[in-house]
């Protein structure tokens, strides 16, 4: 029998505005209990207790013991009796008080419906018109620009546009307008503008990920007061063009796909060779300003638009196949595990890099049951990964070695051919050689040994080895010298004998491999190719998983997207597509996402391009464009500049110019009490926020101030390697096979200085630097990096040997640029630094400090610091290290660290 108790009805419902409108279930009731109650109480016929409560008539009609709730009388409300003591939802945490709030005061207000209810809940009735109405699934909009009417002056207080000159206003239709008619609503205004050092040094950073150049910043000042717009499209545009802006850019997406250099998986993080071919197409498709909606298709689908087979002199078929490496950069176990479940979670960790980097929507959350928040069915999920399930292929699973393409083409593997039979003719040669020299010096061993016991030594030594019988080997131990004779061991005779064979056969051999190498290099690329199928029936089909288990499959289900947006679209997407080798899934979810139409790809890109120009995205949440994640500050603008983009052929450059030339982009991040009172965290961008350096870009910084920057692009990455601390540096991993230390330093010729996003990236082995200043693992992407504060990297920027070699460096420079004098010498180095140089206050405080510090170590002699390999034995020169402390100190600064 239900059990009634004496509750405190109003006590949440006064929590509520006196005003607010009557709540609906629909509205209001139905994500509480789907995101906290639907997985026992009515998805997959789970109805514990009998009670269904995925319609407000199942809650009132209530289960085994009766109603659950009584409209208008929370008294007699068993539910809320239960959910305010913490006994449901069972085995989790107690509903937070505002929710507990909601449910009681729609209770006490009649427990009402937006609508009538079905007479029974079908797959048509998976999502309400609450669901669907949910910002980021409506179709992209073009909102009216606002005028200037009411745009707010820095230096003049709220003013109309028609008293606003454009050469003091430099308001800009589009971007500006949006920005300022919200500023304007909260009583803000912009700020003045950037001056043209701080400008410059962030539009560098942003668009290079480097710092300008002493060179760069005065020629762009001299620029800038001449004329400042110009001055500063001339900017955008020679940043734009420049090859490291690939570098930069790419780096961002490379975070979205998960890129890495290794596997992921177990002790072993085994590395994936390949995988730099990848993160090269990505760099060179940035810098070329491939329109995005091509290369979106292209990473899903790119062995799908060139035909079969593949032609390996083709560059543009060669493009597309690298492009579906962005498929295979989730982590991978089943190169050490071929089980069902590695195979599985390679699966699922790609999908929900999908998900994250395409939709903006955290898809992956429904594995195992319906998404708790948003309008994503587990089917959902399930007829997202048949799209994928034909190339993955867990019938016919391909390891990452076996999924691998090679280059070579046909006529290259015929030369190969041809020379490794030249190459085995010699390898021939050298076993008969081989042969012969053991067969020498056996029977020299021979005669050592007692007549009688020859022939039975002889014969011992000739059987293989697991065919000897016990009397065999006791003999052959008897005679270690005839044991332990090999093609491997002939050296040690040559000394007793006097011969050279050892020698004469290494001679052989190298004559071999130098025959091997003048075959053609084989390369391969690290993609995602679907085996074209025979028959129909040999598509491996998809199931919904119950609970998300891989061994439990129930109902088949096809391809198709999201059905929450079958309102607006079609989106089933074909089984086959008569037209293509393979099924054509993938091609065809890649045309659906970038036909213009499709509400999301747009929004979330340019979401996260405008994340990263100002620290923040307009949805702050650039992976979750959900009910979990961040609502838009400025969701007009949002869909402006996600119009924008598409008509102007899904240009990123042209992005950049649009957001980087305008009023908003160009402000000064000075704070005042006023802006962080009414916007404490500037999300209305009355200011630019100043940031952090992420981890590549200091240590990319920290090569280009010292001058030691290499400038090469593209190629096998920069290894990386435990030191003797067990810190990870770069440097070639000369361990021997038992994981020991041999002390030996094998030099890189100059890429140990180059960018970073060509060090490798080890999931296992994060550079030290990288791992302190928050750069991600990626398990399986990353969204949005983390930047946090704390003492290890104060303490790694003051105490490491890694910074004191870029301190040493950066000293040799300005005392080689800088010229003879300290006082020069000093403004060169702030001026590396800062992008302006310091007053004349700063350069005596200098002089004083490099002075203290000669004496310092001339009362204390200091050799100079050694990245790898032994530490240098002889004092370094006193001058030069005081020197070399105050660059160690400037380079260490928030001036360096943090871009206004």
């Amino acid at each position: 029998m239900l059990r009634t108790r004496l509750l405190l009805p109003l006590t949440f419902v006064a929590a509520l505005p006196a005003a607010a409108a009557p709540l609906t279930f629909e509205k209001d009731v139905r994500q509480i209990l789907k995101a906290h109650c639907f997985h026992c109480h009515g998805e997959d016929g789970e109805t514990k207790g009998g009670l269904d409560v995925r319609l407000a008539r199942f809650i009132v009609k209530g289960g085994k013991t009766g109603p659950a709730i009584v409209p208008g009388d929370t008294a007699k409300s068993h539910l809320l009796e239960l959910v305010k003591q913490g006994e449901m939802p069972k085995g989790k945490g107690k509903l937070k008080d505002k929710d507990i709030a909601t449910l009681e005061a729609w209770v006490a207000q009649g427990a009402k419906t937006a609508r009538p209810e079905p007479e029974k809940l079908g797959p048509e009735h998976a999502f309400t018109d609450e669901d669907r109405a949910w910002w980021s699934l409506q179709p992209i909009s073009t909102p009216k620009v606002p005028s200037f009417r009411s745009q707010v002056s820095s230096s003049q207080g709220a003013t109309s546009a028609a008293n606003l000159k454009p050469e003091t206003s430099n308001l800009k239709p589009g971007i500006d307008a949006f920005i300022a008619a919200k500023l304007a609503e909260k009583g803000l205004s912009f700020s003045p503008d950037a001056d043209p050092v701080t400008f410059i040094r962030r539009a560098s950073f942003d668009l290079l990920g480097l710092p300008p150049t002493p060179e760069e910043v005065d020629t762009f000042v001299a620029a800038y007061i001449k004329n400042p717009a110009s001055s500063i499209e001339q900017l955008v545009d020679r940043l734009l063009a420049s090859p490291h802006y690939g570098e930069r850019w790419g780096r961002h997406w490379l975070d979205a796909a998960g890129y890495a250099d290794s596997e992921g998986f177990g002790e072993k993080d085994l590395e994936r060779k390949w995988a730099w071919k990848y993160r090269d197409y990505v760099i060179a498709s940035l810098n070329k300003d491939k329109p995005f909606d091509q290369f979106v298709r292209e990473q899903l689908a790119g062995d799908e638009m060139i035909p079969k087979p593949f032609n390996k002199e083709s560059a543009d078929a060669i493009e597309k196949l690298t492009a579906t490496g962005f498929l295979r950069m989730s982590p991978n176990g089943t190169g050490e595990l071929g089980d069902d479940a590695t195979k599985n979670a390679n699966i699922a960790d790609t999908i929900k890099m999908v998900g994250t980097s395409l939709y903006g929507l955290t898809i992956g959350c429904a594995q195992c049951h319906d998404h708790r928040y948003d309008p994503i069915s587990q089917a959902d999920y399930y007829r997202l990964r048949a799209v994928f399930e034909p190339g993955f292929d867990p019938k016919a699973w391909r390891n990452p070695a076996r999924s691998l393409v090679s280059l070579l083409t046909d006529s290259q593997a015929k030369e190969a051919a041809k020379i490794e039979v030249e190459a085995k003719k010699i390898d021939d040669a050298r076993l008969k050689k081989t042969e012969e020299f053991i067969t020498e010096v056996l029977e020299k061993e021979l005669l050592k040994a007692p007549e009688k016991d020859r022939e039975a030594l002889r014969a011992a030594y000739r059987t293989e080895l697991k065919k000897r019988s016990k009397d065999q080997i006791a003999l052959l131990k008897a005679w270690p010298r005839i044991n332990q004779l090999s093609a491997g061991s002939l050296y040690l005779y040559d000394t007793t004998y006097k011969t050279k064979h050892a020698a004469e056969l290494k001679e052989m051999s190298d004559a071999a491999a130098k025959v091997r190498d003048t075959k053609p290099k084989e390369e391969f690329l690290h993609a995602f190719v679907e085996e074209p199928k025979a028959k129909p029936e040999l598509v491996p089909a998809t199931f919904v998983f119950n609970r998300g288990n891989h061994d439990q499959p129930k109902e088949k289900v096809g391809p198709s997207e999201l059905t929450v947006l079958a309102g607006q679209r079609k989106v089933e997407l074909p089984e086959k597509d008569p037209k293509m080798a393979t099924t054509g899934r993938r091609l065809a979810l890649a045309n659906a996402l970038t036909d213009g139409r499709h509400p999301l790809l747009a929004r979330v890109m340019v979401n996260r391009v405008w994340m990263q120009h100002f620290g923040k995205g307009i949805v702050a949440t650039p992976g979750d464009f959900g009910q979990l994640g961040s609502k838009p500050t400025h969701p007009e603008l949002l869909d402006w500049l996600a119009a924008e983009f598409m008509r102007e052929g899904w240009s990123l450059k042209h992005l950049h110019r649009v957001i980087m030339t305008s009023r908003t982009y160009r402000q000064a991040s000075t704070r005042d009490a006023t802006r962080d009172r009414i916007d404490p965290d500037n999300l209305y961008l009355s200011r630019m926020n100043v940031r952090r350096l992420e981890a590549e870009t200091l240590r990319d910084s920290l090569l280009a101030i010292s001058g030691k920057l290499n400038p090469r692009i593209g190629g096998a990455p920069v290894p990386v390697m435990f030191n003797e601390e067990g810190q990870v540096v770069i440097g070639i991993d000369t361990t021997d096979t038992a994981g020991r230390p041999t002390g030996k330093i094998i030099p890189l010729n100059g890429d140990e200085f180059r960018r970073s996003i060509y060090v490798q990236a080890r999931r296992s082995r994060p550079l030290e630097m990288f791992a302190t200043f928050d750069a991600p693992v990626m398990e399986p992407s990353c969204d949005i990096r983390s930047v946090t504060t704390v003492s290890p990297q104060s303490l790694l920027l003051m105490n490491s040997a890694t910074m004191r070699v870029h301190a040493q460096q950066f000293a040799q420079r300005v005392q080689n640029e800088g010229g003879k004098e300290l006082p020069d010498q000093i403004r060169l180095a702030w001026k590396l630094v800062n992008g302006k140089a310091p007053s004349e206050a700063d350069v005596q405080g200098s002089i004083e400090f490099v002075q203290a510090q000669t004496d310092f170590y001339k009362a204390n002699p200091t050799p100079l610091e050694v990245q790898l390999g032994a530490p240098a034995k002889t004092p370094g020169d006193p001058a030069f290290l005081g020197l070399t402390a105050l660059c160690h100190a400037l380079m260490s600064s928030n001036a360096l660290l943090y871009v206004d």
